[in-house]
């Protein structure tokens, strides 16, 4: 608190001063009442400046500082923001630049290499695409492919004697009291049936091949090796009617062997089995051609 200057006493004979105190006596010493608080609130000059300065400090914040305070916060979030903005645009702005500050040669380099690249993606796009277009078509290609193969080796087998098989043929009864019958009579026969369009055969349970022998003699005769003993059974698939005629011409099989002294019983079937199979041999000197 500030000391006031001392305050000259009344000259004598003068009669002290009454009523309101002069406007220039700002403060007066002494402790202060209520009432003078009160009318001292409003001051010029320095009681101003205290005024303000007691109330900055005092126990509570000036209404216009809790103002200020959101407003201080959002210029605060708004500055960042506003930074990470301009952070992204500078990174955004790089390659711009570079390519700003880039000669024209480089310029139609960098266009080229970019052309070109989209060429050959294109390109890879469109063989790709093409790639699975055919995997697509040919799946049921490659099914069906697979399957004909499967039939075919099925045939092959059949023909080949390596597997059973079964349906409509002839089942023949070559019967030879004399032992008569040469080799050159059951070749006969093999191929009288095979022309008349046998399929495959079974001679007294040994089957019939493209690489099958004949050997013997009048008697004992061998097939493959192996000898049969008369009456001898033929087992045969392929067109019945076409087979029966076909041993039945003048001069064919049956009528041989009636010259001899023997007969052929022949009995149309329609579920006929042969099953008796033929161990394929390996080849020695032919292998696959797998150039193609």
């Amino acid at each position: 608190m500030t000391t006031d200057p001392p305050v000259d006493p009344p000259a004598a004979g003068d009669d002290p001063v009454t009523g309101e105190p002069a406007a220039d006596d700002a403060v007066v010493d002494g402790p202060a009442t209520e009432d003078t608080a009160a009318d001292d609130a409003v001051v010029d000059g320095p009681a101003t400046e205290k005024s303000a300065t007691e109330d900055s400090t005092g126990g509570g914040v000036a209404p216009g500082r809790r103002r200020d305070l959101p407003a201080a916060v959002l210029i605060g979030v708004l500055t960042l923001l506003l930074g990470f903005a301009f952070t992204v645009q500078v990174r955004n702005s790089d390659d711009e630049q570079v390519l700003a500050g880039a000669r024209e040669e480089d310029l139609v380099r960098i266009v080229d290499e970019v052309s070109s690249r989209g060429v050959r993606l294109r390109e890879l796009i469109a063989d790709q695409r093409s790639a699975l277009r055919q995997l697509t078509s040919s799946d049921s290609e490659t099914a069906s492919a697979l399957e004909e193969a499967r039939t075919r080796e099925a045939s092959l087998a059949v023909l080949n004697g390596t597997a059973p098989a079964v349906g409509p043929g002839l089942r023949l009864t070559i019967r030879d009291p004399d032992d008569e019958l040469r080799v050159t009579d059951l070749l006969d026969v093999i191929q009288e049936l095979r022309g008349a369009g046998a399929e495959t055969m079974q001679f007294d349970g040994v089957r019939v091949g493209l690489s099958t022998a004949v050997t013997g003699v009048p008697g004992a005769l061998l097939i493959d090796g192996r000898p049969i003993t008369a009456p001898y059974e033929v087992l045969v698939l392929g067109s019945p009617q076409d087979m029966e005629t076909a041993l039945n011409i003048p001069g064919g099989v049956v009528q041989a062997v009636g010259g001899r002294g023997g007969s052929v019983e022949i009995t149309q079937e329609y579920d006929l089995v042969v099953d008796a199979l033929r161990p394929l041999p390996d080849a020695q000197y032919a292998a696959p051609d797998t150039d193609d």
